[in-house]
This record gives C-alpha cells, sequence and structure tokens, in this order.
C-alpha cells in the first residue's frame, strides 16, 4: 500500500511539474507577443520563444481559440486579444495607480468640468481605465475598459512620446492607422512628427483626430523607476472649445500627469 501510494505521489507530482512546464510556454507565448504588439508572425515568435514550430504554433492557436490572442488576417502578426483586456480590466479597478491618480483627475475634472480619463498601454493601443464624465451636459461615450488607438487619441500621442524614439518608431511603423475622421494621421512618418513635436512641447493634442468636434489634451504617468506607465487626458468638445483656454488646459494635464507621477514614485512597495 504504501509503495502504491508513493508511485501515485510520484505521478501526481510529475503531472503537476508537466502543468506547470506547459503554462510556463504559454506565458512565454503571451509575453512576447504583449511586447511586441503587431510585430511578430509565427516565424518571428518561434525563433524569439526559441519553441519547435509545432509547439508555438499550437500554443498560439489555444491563444487565439480563447480570445486572449488576435492575428492580423494581412499581415500574420499577433496582438493580444479583448478578452485579456477585459480580464485585465476587472483588476484595474482596484489597482494602485486606479486608486493614486483618482483624487488628482477629480481634481482635474473640477477645475475643467470636462471629461477627464486614465488608460494604460494595451497591446498596440491604449485603455481606458477610469473615466470621470463632464458635468455639463454633452458627454462622450467612451466607458472604462474600452481599447482606443495609438496614433488618434491625445494618450496614444503622450504614451508613444514618452518612449524611446527607436521604440516608438517601430511601434508607429506596424501600425494600420485607419481613419476616423478627416483630421486622423494615417501616414506613419507624419505621425512620427506630431510625436516629436508632442515631446518637445510636454503634451499631446488630439484635434478630433479621433471623434469629430472632439479635442483632447493628454500627459504622461509615469512609476517611480521614470518608465511611462498610464496617460491622463482632458476632452472637450469643439463647442466649448476656445483657443483662450488652450494654454491653461496644456498646464493643467502636464501638472496633473506629474503629480501622479510623484505620488507612484512615493508609494511604498
Amino acid at each position: 500500500m504504501t509503495k502504491r501510494l508513493a508511485a501515485q505521489g510520484e505521478k501526481s507530482a510529475a503531472a503537476q511539474v508537466q502543468g506547470t512546464a506547459a503554462f510556463t510556454k504559454f506565458m512565454t507565448v503571451l509575453q512576447a507577443i504583449a511586447d511586441n504588439p503587431g510585430e511578430l508572425d509565427i516565424g518571428k515568435l518561434t525563433r524569439l520563444v526559441q519553441f519547435p514550430r509545432a509547439t508555438t504554433y499550437r500554443i498560439v492557436a489555444g491563444l487565439i481559440a480563447e480570445g486572449l490572442v488576435t492575428q492580423d488576417e494581412e499581415t500574420g502578426s499577433f496582438a493580444l486579444g479583448m478578452r485579456l483586456i477585459r480580464l485585465a480590466s476587472k483588476s484595474w479597478e482596484k489597482s494602485d495607480l486606479r486608486t493614486i491618480a483618482r483624487p488628482f483627475i477629480e481634481a482635474l475634472r473640477n477645475a475643467t468640468n470636462e471629461t477627464v480619463h486614465l488608460a494604460v498601454p494595451s497591446g498596440d493601443g491604449m485603455a481606458y481605465i477610469d473615466k470621470l464624465e463632464s458635468p455639463n451636459a454633452v458627454r462622450m461615450m467612451t466607458r472604462i475598459g474600452a481599447r482606443v488607438e495609438f496614433h488618434s487619441t491625445s494618450v496614444g500621442k503622450a504614451y508613444l512620446a514618452a518612449l524611446p524614439d527607436e521604440q516608438a518608431r517601430r511601434i508607429i511603423s506596424a501600425l494600420e492607422m485607419p481613419r476616423f475622421t478627416q483630421h486622423t494621421f494615417t501616414d506613419p512618418e507624419a505621425f512620427y512628427r506630431e510625436i516629436c513635436k508632442t515631446r518637445q512641447r510636454g503634451y499631446s493634442y488630439d484635434h478630433e483626430e479621433n471623434e469629430p468636434d472632439i479635442r483632447c489634451f493628454g500627459s504622461m504617468i509615469r512609476d517611480r523607476s521614470g518608465q511611462p506607465v498610464a496617460c491622463v487626458s482632458i476632452s472637450i468638445p469643439l463647442y466649448r472649445y476656445s483657443e483662450d483656454r488652450h494654454d491653461d488646459f496644456a498646464r493643467l494635464i502636464r501638472d496633473t500627469a506629474a503629480s501622479i507621477s510623484e505620488a507612484l514614485a512615493n508609494v511604498v512597495s
């Protein structure tokens, strides 16, 4: 009996180890895709993770089937799927970032009387993790958990501008850049020049590029190590926008991002 239990224990331990190894492989593939959104097809992914091609293909097929990864039909490249983003949004509700940022974005909303968003990078775009509505009648149809593009939003521009230039150019070159309005950037070189301007002025500006009649200001939030981790933005309907307030909006968005960054840096692990 003792020998039989010992043998069963060995089989159970072996099964756990095999299961752990399989999970580790899945996570390795998922992390590679997350770190290189829109850049890896099956060949490049296989070389990066250094698994047999059949193993990589089987893992990716499973991730796609579960909605954790998507594949571009034209390029064959992979990106994180919406199911993963929805799962992540559940943890964002109680995340330190959201909790720490909340009083600052409330102050920003109160100072401007406009809608304020908090967003984090997600795959080849950004995802909203918090939103405070304008008290005015006209409101934006955005929601927490929604994903938006890098190339058409102030939060996307602010994030790319905070990255090392080489990394930003690599991401821009892989973007599809669909047109949403007549003002949307669809040319990678023109958009790269816009990112350079964003770096120089210290805030981003969306001139009705994602939604008609909506202008936005954005700025990057950094963690204690100085790495970009999130963005904050103000969204203003065109009929309420005035060029006289441009500098005020720019100052407020920069100051808010700086205050949140400072608060993050002071958090004790």
